[in-house]
């Protein structure tokens, strides 16, 4: 009787499995680099020994830990990245969207700054202002997955179709609308800036129930996740969970949960604030994982956690590493990225190879086995490249491809820049002035030697790259202001 038991719960397992794994990718907000007790640096930092992350040490310790992985220095690029394939260069969305009427930008001086999609992403054509492209979500759910968004979206405008993640093929929605940030993450402010005098564009929708209890949002977030969880397994279909926390994002407000063990050990204000928003984050990572061992499918789950830019301003920098938020340098570029994926990634490996956070996008589609001829085609160019090879071991990968970073934008002080990094050769123009700034990151990881003078043959290689690059790409270049001429590309 014992042995026809476990034959029928076999042969159960057997007829609601699937052969596509699902897919859980986690998105922190300007977590940075060092922001976490992995260390992705050579050696551990002072940041990883303040903060307190073990299920990110869990993740690292079972999965794959990217210690060259980038994405853009601000928010909405690397969103629509990730969900399009497309470097920023090609998309336009370089800046944050909130409003498809005007820009976050500022006048800048001597420039005029390019008309770019300030509207975001849309998946048809017919909004202004706005980027068409198939969205990751809709062909996954054509291919049979079940697609869930949980918390910051932050894709499209106000207004506009892309500012709703069920019309980018996400099936299920909850806390995503255009803003950027939230009001605020505690219960007892509605996860809204209004009590402050704040607009009411930054609350955060749909979690009313958990604001009358007073749970912190990404409490509040996790929780919805783990309940989509638990309802796609029930239904025996494949899933894509795209938990998006609006951690470690502004304002920075203390997390009841954790704030004690940072304020014992000397931080004080935003810096405490935010190491115990650090950890919430992490909780919630530990309960995702959790909740997959829990229901059986860890094995058949793919995880992917990476932050979407670097380090704000405000917070203690990243070092070794220069810069922070929107900034062309390592700071503001180089994120956190960890996966899991039993059985196809071996545990406890560190991989050195650059990525880039559009490269997600061709990596979860052949994770799913969907290509190019999908029920949903393709119609943008996809410039990001699967991480399978590099997961299996089993072929090459284009480590020596060109990573390509474009911000025509004038925003918080920050000039517009272009960057091309081919290996361990990172080269940054300046738009306004054409100025060019060249770094070899493995002997000069902070970028302090400027070695444009002693290196000119490649600087110039290197600036012909990029002026190809943004080319091929079509990127939106200033203009000057006065004659109207575009701005020089790098090295002309």
């Amino acid at each position: 009787m014992r042995w026809l038991t476990i034959l029928l719960w076999a042969q159960a397992l057997t007829l609601g499995a699937s052969t596509q794994p699902n897919l859980v990718v986690i998105v922190i907000d300007d977590m940075g680099w060092q922001d976490t007790s992995v260390a992705f640096h050579t050696e551990v930092t002072p940041l990883n020994r303040l903060h307190r992350t073990p299920a990110m040490e869990r993740l690292a310790a079972e999965g794959l830990k990217f210690t060259q992985a980038y994405a853009s220095a601000v928010c909405s690029p690397s969103r629509v990245s990730l969900l399009t394939g497309m470097n920023a260069a090609r998309h336009g969305v370089t800046n944050w969207t909130l409003h498809a009427e005007r820009s976050p930008d500022q006048p800048h001086p001597q420039l005029t700054l390019p008309d770019w999609p300030r509207a975001g992403l849309a998946a048809q054509s017919g909004t202004p202002h706005t980027v068409v492209a198939t969205p990751l979500p809709a062909l996954l759910r054509a291919a049979g997955y079940r697609t869930i968004h949980i918390g910051k979206a932050h894709f499209g405008a106000i207004g506009t179709p892309g500012a709703d993640p069920r019309n980018l093929g996400f099936d299920f929605s909850i806390a995503g609308h255009a803003a950027g940030g939230p009001g605020s993450f505690l219960g007892e402010k509605n996860y809204s800036a209004r009590w402050r005098g704040g607009e009411a564009h930054w609350d955060v929708p749909d979690l009313a129930a958990h604001a009358a209890r007073g749970i912190n949002l990404t409490e509040a977030l996790t929780l919805e996740a783990v309940q989509a969880v638990e309802t796609c397994v029930k239904s025996r279909k494949p899933f894509f969970l795209h938990l998006s926390h609006y951690a470690v994002h502004a304002p920075w407000e203390a997390d009841a949960r954790f704030i004690a063990r940072y304020e014992q050990a000397g931080l004080k204000g935003r810096e405490a604030a935010h190491a115990s928003m650090v950890e919430a984050v992490d909780k919630s990572v530990g309960d995702v994982l959790r909740t997959l061992d829990r229901l059986g499918i860890a094995d058949s789950t793919l995880v992917i956690l990476v932050s979407d830019n670097g380090v704000p301003a405000e917070l203690p920098r990243n070092f070794p590493l220069r810069g922070h938020k929107l900034s062309p340098y390592e700071g503001g570029i180089r994120v956190p990225a960890l996966v899991r994926w039993p059985g196809v990634v071996k545990p406890g490996r560190t991989e050195t190879t650059p990525v880039i956070i559009e490269d997600i996008f061709p990596t979860l589609l052949e994770a799913a086995g969907i290509t190019a001829s999908a029920p949903l085609p393709i119609t943008q160019k996809v410039d990001g490249l699967s991480w399978l090879p590099l997961f299996k071991e089993t072929a090459p990968f284009r480590a020596a491809r060109p990573l390509l970073f474009h911000f025509p934008n004038f925003y918080n002080g920050q000039q517009p820049y272009s960057v091309v990094l081919q290996e361990d050769w990172k080269l940054i123009h300046s738009i306004a002035t054409g100025e060019l700034e060249l770094y070899h990151l493995k002997q000069d990881l902070g970028e302090r030697n400027n070695l444009i003078q002693r290196e000119p043959q490649r600087a110039a290689d290197l600036a012909s790259l990029l002026a190809r690059e943004l080319r091929s790409r079509g990127a939106l270049m200033p203009t000057l202001r006065g004659t109207g001429e575009l701005c020089a590309y790098p090295g002309e």
